[in-house]
């Protein structure tokens, strides 16, 4: 079990993130931004800047997943569509192989 105990609530969190994006255009930079409120609300930068991009990450994977979801549907939708027309391709071929073949015994 790891040593160092959660030292700020996920309220805590959540409101120094929401922080950080309400306050960022008051500051030069996002890492100011960061910087100021982190010392408001006793944790280091750093920390505050990993709760901002895993925030983040946790509002963009959904879309990201549904972006690929998108893709590989397409991908497959273009797969079926050439095997449907392979498989008229050989359903025609067989039928011409069997009308030649048909006719050849007749003779």
């Amino acid at each position: 079990m790891s040593k160092t105990r959660n030292k700020f609530s996920p309220e805590v969190r959540d409101r120094a993130v929401r922080m950080v994006g309400e306050h960022r255009a008051d500051y030069g930079s996002e890492w100011e931004a960061m910087t100021s409120i982190a010392a408001k609300i006793g944790c280091t930068a750093e920390t505050l800047r990993r709760w901002c991009r895993e925030e983040a990450s946790r509002r963009t994977a959904p879309a990201a997943q549904a972006a690929d979801d998108k893709a590989r549907l397409k991908l497959l939708e273009r797969e079926v569509k050439e095997l449907r027309r392979a498989n008229e391709i050989l359903r025609k071929a067989s039928a011409y192989f069997a009308m030649a073949e048909f006719d050849r015994r007749e003779r």
